[in-house]
């Protein structure tokens, strides 16, 4: 049971309840009914006092509370107008509030009843407390509508299971036989689907049957797994459906987060524990001869993004739903994702992910909700009123049409929307191609029209490549902005309020489109003055860059965008004239400033600013990590930091606990709630700074240990499956798994590697015992157009053939190479990773979310202080890591010394072991070698070389120790609360969209 502080009751009186309450919860309790005489038609008063309230009257509903018919429980009587399920929901607001129903008594009146429920605490005691009586009282109000029967929809419900939505009289609009009909429909859907393992196996046999269409007596794992998900998805929009249509009773103001990548992972470990029902669908398939593991592994990765901004983005929705918060999620619908991984003979080669071929489950498509999308054409003025105003005459059309996703939050009934968008066909009738039979060109245009929303960043070294990008962005933004102003006019008829119901968030620059697209739909089609429109725009936007260096910022070409989308591009020019005019007006005529802040780019290639213009139009720019923020700040967007310095803040990008310990390190999580003595961290990261009181006691050191190498079995399996590649549990697992990038560093860790098998080449046999066996993991793509990149991966392959084939070196030494890195890989490495790398050059990483989710497992880490690594040393303690590196102010100076700069000796006899073919391909890898040259050396591996293996050396010696070694690991787990995307979503929602919890109540 876990004991935590209801919304409902004072801290000083904590109600135990579960954390997902079912059926199978609820103690059983006995009902005796008082059956009504028949001539009777007045509600009979109750004979007991109050010593709250006067007994209720005969005419409304009203709830009274009685403490003095029983020395041992609280009475509550209620009267209401009888309605069918009003019983279920009454019971089940007891039992989610942790409350025991020792007995009820049930008086029948014509249509009324008064029911008399004998009520104790979570301890077996009578309820005393006035205030946490009058809040009962208001939950119970609440679920049945105590309100005088105005018509309103009553809804009770528990965070696991539905409780039973009761429509009173008024409520149906019409008369006659539709109101019939709608009471009918209503007493059809009166209640959730049941969560018993055997409701559970009745609902996979039903869509093993009807949805796959096979036999109940034979269906294979894939089957069973695709019937489990579509229950799973049933019970997601049950409350999903409820969730939103709260979020519009209630009017609150909505978070609209825009991001062209998702990286969500699998859907299905995560959905039924945010549910509650884990075990109890692990129950339902044991007995039908399946595992509920082996299924789960039966579900391929959403392939949705790539890399860190893209699983941010997904924590983000995670948190977002946990939370309560109203938000919605948009984003596109790839069909092929960013590209599978294949490593033959050491080189990558990319092939399409085919992640969508055989369907995904967890999506609803929306063919009713689709939005014409337009590009091309012209620009003309017509006269309206008086006025010359402008009208965008497209050449192309196509339709978005809308997939939802729906995201379910952990220990709470809100359930929030993911819509991602895909390219069809304009259903206009191409003409042209008729009265010409040409109807394979028509063809041809349709499938070049879903290409939009086909592949996740197509290269775009081409200019039919940056045209495909920019159709991507301004798809994604026409559609959700459509959407968005939709549902916004659904309630509302004066935009002068969209600033008070609508947030909108950039996730870095790929949405920026939508400055101008709502521009155009506020002054073109809404008819608002442009002072007006840009008053309410600059209002409601706000932007995240995960941008470090201004090279890497996001750049039009003019032409380009003029060609596609031609009016936007006069708005654009509208924005930055005005801009402009107003910024002489501050600074005066610096031509440099005005220059570098212009979102025009002068230049041989004529660009838009992408980043200037979320800055401009935006009321908050976001760093993600302090180091982020200062460089922001200082460098890449000095002169608009110094022009509106309260725009700038930091939100410390988060991960989120709900995946990365509960579902990807189930038995650590068991581990965390028995010595945490609850499981209310999985909400409340913060609580996790309680491990540090265990630090010291033998038991929970041995079981954490345990743990540990249940999670290294089980990454040596894979290990061993995937490369044939046996490992030594009782070696070291050094992990780096991230993109391949030249600041990332992957070549330095190489190097290490190398310097390392030198050593241990050279040693005796009796020196080699006392050294640490490794296994050193790397993972990650390289862009298909990212040479050097894929020269990395090839050289950890080359090194991989000579070390691992080593019969002197056995077990002290193995490197892995993880092909196809995703999220579901993740989430086998992290857990069973013993130290993880992270070792950027200083200054170049914005925030780094991979080390947070190496840190909750327990996992040390090796870094330099980038990105938020720095306040990792803040939480965690320098000693509790190994450090190493130039620091961020020292990474100017180093690189001004260029040539003079002095390497290390061993990082001198790595380099020329690689360049003299020590390890085949040597001509192959000359340009690799030539970046790291003293004098080219941007990204400072030979300077940090031995800083980096002072570090590598201080772990070794650690690991020698265990019980310094897990004292280590625990602390860094107990200091990862501060990086749960939980906090990270609180500060964005407090500080920057100004957004509040909106629970959908039971």
């Amino acid at each position: 049971m876990l004991t935590i502080s209801s919304p409902l009751f004072t801290n000083s009186s904590l109600i135990s309840f579960p954390p997902f309450p079912s059926p199978s919860h609820f103690p059983p309790f006995s009902i005796h009914f008082t059956k009504p005489p028949r001539y009777n038609n007045r509600l009979r008063a109750s004979t007991s006092s109050s010593t709250n309230e006067s007994t209720p009257s005969t005419s409304t509903s009203a709830i009274t509370v009685v403490n003095t018919d029983s020395d041992n429980s609280t009475a509550f009587v209620i009267q209401a107008r009888n309605k069918i399920g009003l019983l279920q929901v009454i019971t089940r607001v007891f039992k989610v509030l942790g409350l025991t129903i020792d007995k009820a008594t049930v008086e029948f009146e014509g249509d009324y009843f008064i029911k008399k429920f004998f009520v104790t605490d979570s301890h077996g005691n009578k309820i005393q407390d006035d205030e946490n009586l009058e809040r009962i009282k208001r939950a119970l109000n609440e679920a049945i509508g105590g309100d005088g029967g105005d018509g309103k929809v009553s809804v009770a419900k528990s965070t696991g299971n539905r409780g039973i939505v009761v429509r009173r009289a008024g409520l149906v609009e019409g008369f006659g036989e539709r109101k019939a009909k709608a009471e009918r429909m209503f007493s059809l859907m009166d209640g959730f689907l049941k969560n018993d393992p055997f409701s559970l196996q009745k609902d996979i046999l039903h869509h093993v049957e009807y949805t796959m269409a096979r036999s109940r007596f034979s269906f294979d794992d894939y089957e069973a797994y695709q019937a489990l998900a579509h229950s799973v998805r049933d019970r997601l929009i049950e409350r999903w459906h409820d969730t939103h249509i709260y979020f519009k009773k209630t009017k609150s103001k909505r978070l609209y987060f825009l991001s062209l990548e998702f990286l969500m992972g699998r859907s299905l470990s995560n959905s039924v524990i945010n549910l509650g029902i884990q075990d109890q669908y692990a129950e339902a398939l044991n007995q039908l001869g399946f595992e509920f593991e082996v299924l789960a592994e039966q579900e391929g990765d959403a392939s949705l993004g790539n890399g860190g901004l893209a699983r941010f983005s997904a924590c983000q929705m995670d948190s977002l739903a946990t939370l309560d918060y109203p938000a919605w999620g948009y984003g596109l619908r790839y069909e092929y994702g960013l590209f599978r991984q294949i490593i033959v003979d050491g080189f990558q080669h990319e092939q399409p992910d085919y992640w969508l071929n055989f369907g995904n489950p967890w999506e609803i498509e929306r063919i009713h909700v689709t939005y014409e999308v337009k590009f091309n054409g012209t620009v003309e003025e017509v006269d309206m009123n008086g006025e010359k105003v402008k009208v965008w005459i497209p050449g192309e059309t196509v339709e978005a049409v809308a997939y939802d996703n729906p995201i379910p939050g952990y220990g709470t009934k809100n359930t929030i929307n993911l819509r991602l968008w895909a390219a069809k066909p304009s259903n206009q009738f191409d003409l042209e191609a008729y009265n010409t039979g040409d109807y394979i060109n028509s063809i041809v245009n349709r499938q070049n029209t879903e290409a939009i929303s086909n592949v996740l960043y197509p290269d775009d070294r081409s200019h039919q490549g940056k045209e495909m990008r920019l159709k991507q962005q301004y798809f994604f933004v026409s559609a959700s902005l459509q959407d968005i102003i939709r549902r916004f006019k659904e309630a509302h008829n004066n935009f002068d309020e969209l600033p008070e119901q609508v947030a909108l968030h950039l996730n870095d620059t790929h949405p920026s489109l939508s400055i101008a697209e709502i521009m155009r739909i506020l002054v073109d089609e809404e008819h608002l003055g442009w002072s007006k429109a840009w008053n309410i725009v600059n209002k409601i936007f706000s932007f995240t860059t995960h941008t470090v260096v201004a090279e890497g910022l996001e750049k039009i070409p003019v032409d380009l965008l003029g060609s596609l989308l031609p009016r936007h591009l006069q708005i654009l020019y509208e924005i930055n004239s005005n801009f402009m005019e107003e910024l002489k007006k501050k600074i005066g005529l610096d031509y440099n400033r005005l220059s570098r802040m212009s979102i025009i780019e002068e230049g041989a290639v004529k660009s838009i600013r992408m980043a200037n213009l979320s800055i401009v139009c935006s009321h908050t720019v976001n760093g993600v990590s302090k180091v982020h923020s200062n460089t922001l700040k200082t460098k890449t967007f000095k002169d608009f930091y110094e022009l509106w310095p309260e725009k700038f803040q930091y939100t410390t990008n988060g991960v989120t606990q709900r995946r990365w310990i509960v579902v990807s390190n189930p038995s650590l999580c068991a581990l965390l709630s028995k010595w945490l003595g609850t499981e209310a961290w999985i909400r409340n990261a913060d609580l996790l700074t309680g491990l540090r009181d265990h630090v010291d006691n033998t038991s929970f050191r041995h079981e954490w240990k345990m743990v540990k190498r249940l999670n290294k079995m089980r990454l040596a399996e894979y290990i061993e499956t995937m490369s044939g590649v046996k490992v030594s549990l009782d070696a070291m697992f050094d992990v780096q798994v991230k993109r391949i990038h030249e600041y990332k560093r992957q070549l330095l860790n190489i190097f290490g590697i190398i310097h390392r098998y030198d050593c241990l080449k050279n040693m005796d046999k009796n020196d080699r015992r006392k050294v640490v066996p490794r296994v050193c993991i790397i993972g990650g793509k390289a862009a298909p157009g990212y040479e050097i990149a894929k020269k990395i991966i090839k050289l950890c392959h080359a090194v991989a053939e000579k070390v691992n084939n080593d019969a002197d070196i056995g077990d002290l030494l193995k490197l892995v190479f993880i092909p196809d890195y995703n999220v579901s890989v993740a989430e086998l490495v992290i857990p069973g990773a013993d130290l993880s790398q992270h070792i950027s050059t200083a200054g170049h990483e914005a925030s780094g979310t991979g080390s947070m989710k190496f840190l909750m497992n327990g996992c040390l880490l090796l870094a330099t202080a980038d990105g938020s690594t720095v306040e990792i040393i803040e939480e965690l303690g320098s000693d509790n890591l190994f450090l190493f590196g130039a620091k961020v102010e020292e990474v100017a100076e180093l690189r001004e010394k260029g040539g003079a700069l002095k390497v290390p000796l061993q990082f001198a006899r790595v380099l020329r072991m690689v360049r003299d073919g020590y390890f085949g391909d040597k001509d192959y890898f000359q340009s690799l070698c030539d970046t790291v040259e003293v004098g080219n050396d941007f990204y400072l591996l030979g300077s940090d070389f031995g800083s980096y293996l002072e570090a590598q050396a201080a772990a070794d010696k650690a690991f020698v120790e265990p019980d310094k070694w897990i004292k280590m690991s625990i602390l860094s787990a107990a200091a990862s609360g501060r990086f749960s995307s939980d906090r990270t979503i609180r500060e964005y929602a407090e500080r920057t969209w100004k957004i509040d919890p909106c629970q959908c109540p039971f």
